[in-house]
């Protein structure tokens, strides 16, 4: 983050200190169990991740622009699990609570980054189902493998910028009082409410930044459903809304996934015990990497299909090299 600060202003010192120490988990109750049940969680997510990826580049009839968003969901929470989760293990599981100053603010950009992507990436299946529904004959011309590749693009684009600008801000924050972030990461909230100088900025795009990672992809998403609720409304027969209807479950489940837990922490987080506090958020962070590729395999038919086929190519392929043994 040198270029950041040179960018800024070159005769200004910032105190930076050697480490910080994660003290989020330290001194709750049983708390081994819930390292125990976060390496579950991070090891399903992992084999959901890769299964969904697999499936998509394997199987000819899922390379789709519906499919690219969901490759990318799944590549994201892949990289997003194994950014959070293992670290999380080692510093309380293994007492490793020490975390050098840098390598903190690397912690905190792969973090964050990939907690933006997954927002945006609702957003881009969003739109694919809008369209969808709405502009059924016009779906393989205004949904192509070109725009959501550009989609995509952007939104990484967007989440990369604002989680290097963020970072770059506490590069610019002194630390000569407490060096303890009560997370369980490299929270950076707590990372700049703990700075003695003027920690204004970093408070000012931290809100912005929530508007457009956040509250903004909701708001679009939201939109969107109603939309389509009242195109729905319009269809003659019950048999076709729900039809129509359930091409949009396994979204709206990810949705729902994602951001109610979000809303609830950002409703009564405050009014609810610090250790209640961390542990829902870490629940926020593990738990859609989790169940996205689990929702997509039980809810979307050509997933289904698709896992079907390998499944019985993966039998068929057994049995003829048994065969081959025997004889």
């Amino acid at each position: 983050m040198d270029f950041f600060n040179s960018a800024l202003g070159k005769n200004i010192t910032f105190l930076h200190p050697a480490y910080f120490i994660i003290s989020g988990f330290i001194g709750i109750p049983n708390i081994n169990y819930y390292y125990v049940f976060l390496f579950f969680v991070y090891v399903v997510s992992v084999l959901g991740n890769m299964t969904v990826m697999a499936l998509i580049y394997l199987d000819y009839n899922l390379r789709t622009p519906k499919y690219v968003a969901v490759f990318n969901l799944a590549f994201v929470d892949l990289i997003g699990s194994s950014a959070l989760v293992p670290k999380v293990i080692d510093i309380f599981l293994f007492n490793h609570p020490t975390i050098p100053y840098n390598d903190c603010l690397v912690y905190l950009f792969f973090c964050y980054t990939c907690l933006w992507m997954q927002s945006f990436n609702l957003v881009a299946l969003s739109y694919d189902r809008l369209v969808a529904i709405i502009f059924p004959l016009h779906y393989q011309v205004k949904v192509t493998h070109r725009l959501m590749f550009s989609l995509i693009a952007f939104f990484w684009v967007c989440a990369i910028t604002i989680t290097l600008t963020a970072t770059g801000l506490i590069t610019r924050l002194s630390f000569c009082e407490s060096v303890v972030i009560n997370s369980y990461f490299c929270d950076h909230g707590q990372m700049f409410r703990m700075a003695c100088n003027d920690n204004t900025p970093s408070f000012v795009f931290s809100n912005m930044g929530t508007v457009i990672t956040l509250w903004l992809p909701l708001a679009f998403i939201l939109l969107s459903y109603s939309y389509i609720g009242y195109a729905l409304s319009k269809i003659a027969t019950v048999q076709e809304r729900v039809k129509a209807f359930k091409t949009c479950t396994a979204h709206l489940s990810l949705v729902a996934i994602y951001f109610i837990p979000v809303l609830i922490t950002f409703t009564i987080g405050a009014n609810i015990h610090q250790n209640a506090r961390i542990i829902n958020l870490s629940l926020t962070s593990v738990f859609p990497p989790m169940l996205n590729p689990i929702i997509y395999v039980l809810q979307t038919q050509e997933i289904r299909i698709s896992f079907k086929k390998i499944l019985k190519f993966t039998k068929q392929y057994k049995i003829a090299v048994k065969k081959v043994i025997i004889k």
